[in-house]
């Protein structure tokens, strides 16, 4: 038989609640659709100058990194070449004695001091000074000649195989670095894609902009910090519109710090590789005021990025990945401090 009763009704309080659910899904939804593209793509530009300014950081440690790893990579080559010539010098020492200890053998009575020490390490025998009396004085000569080389060979070796292990460890931290670097902009450029086409070119549009606005910028009449200065200065303006490119010195592309070590090898002045080390490469001029054409401008807390001072507020440098050489305002990042070179 048919049940006849009435379905059971929602109560008020579900009603109420699945209502209220679906006015805010439907409030949400028209606050997505009606979303500003422009602050989407703000959001991502600001992201994308983030992970560069990241990028940047890494370099300049990376650049340290790098310069370590030469100059181990000299120091251990120059002591393989001091180890081979030991062991050549060596050699003939020994070859020396050992024509000593040929001679006395076909006369029928070589000394037992001179077999002692064609056998085994002069160094155990040289301390038992009492034997030194059945030596000649020419063979005792030899052979406190040889048993120091010896020493200063076994000394060359045990520093040459700790500057090889430091030199694989700075190798290692160099290629972490590398890694770094194009995770961040390799992430950078995995943002800049989810931009449609035309916002691309429009953010293109604005760097390529700022690239031109430098023929219009005016620089004032500052007299230089000093002829070598006005050299630098002269040598980094005619890189202009050179690309940023990480790691690199120049002469056709630069990240910060290797345009301005660059520029001052051209004016005959060398500076460290790192803007850290840059920083230190002359007097600090603490205030924006007292900084003249060629003085090195340093930017951000940990001081990752450097310029030129180019007069009238306007700094000289390399910016960032995506841009070229150009002149900005020295407002435009944190200044920190400049220096007379």
């Amino acid at each position: 038989m048919a049940s006849h009763r009435r379905p059971k009704q929602p109560s008020r309080t579900r009603v109420t609640v699945l209502t209220a659910t679906a006015a805010a899904a439907v409030a949400l939804s028209s606050q997505a659709a009606q979303a500003d593209p422009q602050q989407t793509k703000k959001d991502v530009k600001s992201e994308v100058d983030k992970l560069y300014e990241q990028a940047e950081q890494a370099t300049e440690k990376y650049n340290g990194v790098k310069e370590d790893q030469e100059k181990l990579q000299k120091e251990v080559e120059g002591l393989q070449d001091k180890v081979a010539r030991g062991q050549g010098e060596l050699n003939q020492l020994r070859k020396g004695l050992g024509a000593v200890a040929s001679g006395q053998y076909r006369s029928g009575s070589i000394d037992p001091s001179v077999q002692l020490f064609l056998s085994g390490d002069p160094d155990s025998y040289l301390e038992k000074a009492a034997t030194l009396d059945q030596l000649s004085g020419k063979q005792a000569e030899q052979l406190k000649t040889i048993a120091d080389k010896q020493r200063r060979l076994a000394q060359a070796r045990s520093e040459a195989a700790s500057k090889i292990e430091d030199l694989t460890e700075t190798r290692k931290a160099l290629g972490d670095k590398k890694d770094e670097i194009k995770g961040k902009l390799g992430k950078a450029q995995e943002l800049l894609n989810t931009l449609t086409a035309k916002e691309r070119a429009a953010l293109q549009a604005k760097e390529d902009r700022a690239n031109r606005s430098n023929s219009r910028i005016d620089l004032g009449s500052d007299v230089p910090a000093s002829q070598r200065g006005a050299a630098a200065l002269s040598a980094a303006q005619a890189k202009i519109g050179s690309p940023y490119v990480w790691g690199a010195t120049g002469p056709s592309s630069f990240d910060c710090s290797g345009l301005t070590s660059w520029a001052y090898q051209q004016a005959g002045q060398s500076l460290p590789r790192t803007s850290q080390e840059q920083a230190n490469a002359g007097t600090r001029i603490q205030g924006q005021d007292a900084l003249k054409p060629g003085d090195l401008v340093l930017f951000y807390g940990d001081l990752h990025h450097i310029g030129l001072y180019a007069g009238n507020g306007q700094v000289l440098h390399a910016p960032k990945p995506g841009a070229a050489v150009r002149y900005e305002s020295i407002n435009n990042m944190p200044f920190m401090f400049g220096v007379r070179v």
